[in-house]
């Protein structure tokens, strides 16, 4: 196990990064890329090299003996707004539906103090674990006011720029885009929120409404935002909502970036269908995100009965596709989810078990870092070459043992350890 990092340093030795951060042409050993060093310069990184080629070695460096490195992780798809609300609540029906009713409910005690007091927990958790992205949707239910919770996270987001990329979606009723003068004017209130700011909505049987999608797609671009919707989160077959939002996308010739979280529907489908919806995907501007913890929880729930049927999409066959994928916190201690915490990994953990992903460090690792993948042109191949020195060094871990919440973890913010 490696030691401490010490005060001060401009290198990290024999660091093992994932398959997908290096060149194709990267040295292996065995069956294993060669170990890496990275040379860290002004709170960047500086150079990636493999250890065997000859570098400059002056200065102090921190050997950390093969363990497991990460750029800053991303949560793609979380809710700030009703964190942590899960200690004030009554008994909360099964499933989705149950959770909505209780959050509804309880929405009578969000004061401004409450809502910052509980999203400044998840930005202070998101924070030492090593996230330095975090996106979170924001209930939006009338349309004639701007949320309370929409105006404190937006002053989070000012607040802590530099050290998390806070992005908000709306999330707001399908029905209350069935007008298209209506959905025009919400997604203008969204965009003069400025360019973190991200129009949304969910899209489910029960509020099924084709016309309204077909708005709300061609809302945001009139008015050039991204969308970001929860789409399909039940376990009916004959859900379309994914497979309408790609044909709309491809119909209006869509500029912006689409991101899909939940898709729970493609689990319960027939092969075929699942299989040629996530064909359209793959032909979209599309990223989808898997909330795994979330999912387990609210699907196939009925009181007193264990589940039979499981909530989580399919991940490997999108990725066989070439879809961008990201794994999620979604909700922390709510009625949604009694469970988790804004850690990521928490997330890649479960998709790991759950879906039994192999190699989960050298080939899905991604999904928890990728932020590119929810803008509007996804880089080809990402590197650490020239990027800000934010790192998550797992010093207790191996890349087999990967991923392990309960192992400790250094953070490195440009380019220094987190101090609690």
């Amino acid at each position: 196990m490696p030691q401490q990092p010490p005060a001060s340093f401009n290198a990290i030795a024999n660091a093992r990064l994932p398959r997908w951060l290096l060149a194709s042409d990267w040295p292996v050993q065995g069956s294993a890329p060669a170990l890496a060093r990275i040379a860290l310069a002004d709170g960047r990184v500086a150079r990636v090299s493999p250890m065997s080629a000859l570098s400059d070695a002056a200065g102090t460096t921190w050997d950390v003996q093969g363990a497991p490195v990460l750029p800053g992780l991303v949560d793609a798809h979380t809710h700030l707004d009703k964190a942590f609300i899960l200690p004030r609540m009554g008994a909360v029906k099964p499933g989705l539906l149950g959770a909505i009713e209780a959050s509804i409910a309880d929405r009578a005690n969000w004061t401004r103090e409450d809502l910052r007091q509980r999203a400044e927990r998840g930005l202070r958790q998101a924070w030492e674990a090593g996230t330095t992205h975090l996106r979170t949707h924001v209930d939006w239910w009338d349309p004639h006011t701007v949320p309370l919770a929409w105006e404190v996270i937006n002053e989070l987001a000012c607040e802590w720029r530099g050290r998390i990329r806070l992005e908000q979606v709306a999330m707001i009723r399908l029905a209350l885009f069935q007008k298209t003068d209506d959905a025009r004017a919400l997604a203008q209130c969204v965009a003069v929120t400025g360019a973190h700011a991200v129009l949304g909505g969910l899209v489910h049987s029960s509020n099924w409404d084709p016309g309204a999608l077909r708005e709300l797609v061609l809302a945001p671009q009139r008015t050039d935002l991204d969308l970001d919707l929860h789409v399909d989160e039940e376990l009916n077959a004959d859900a379309q909502g994914l497979a309408l939002v790609a044909e709309l996308l491809r119909e209006v010739g869509f500029a912006g970036r689409v991101v899909c979280g939940h898709n729970c529907a493609l689990a319960a489908m027939p092969e075929t269908r699942a299989l040629a919806t996530l064909d359209a995907v793959a032909r979209a501007p599309i990223t989808l995100v898997s909330l795994p913890i979330t999912n387990l929880l609210l699907q196939d729930a009925t009181t007193g009965r264990t589940p039979r049927l499981r909530g989580l999409t399919l991940v490997k066959e999108a990725r066989e596709r070439g879809i961008p994928l990201l794994f999620a916190s979604d909700n922390v201690q709510d009625p949604f989810c009694r469970a988790g915490s804004l850690d990521p990994l928490e997330a890649m953990q479960t998709a790991a078990l759950v879906g039994q992903l192999d190699t989960p460090f050298d080939t899905w690792s991604d999904a928890l870092c990728r932020g590119d993948w929810l803008q509007r042109q996804p880089l080809e191949r990402p590197t650490l070459d020239g990027a800000r020195a934010d790192l998550v060094v797992f010093t207790a871990s191996g890349a087999h043992a990967w991923p392990s919440r309960t192992m400790p973890r250094v953070v490195l913010r440009d380019g220094r350890p987190l101090t609690p």
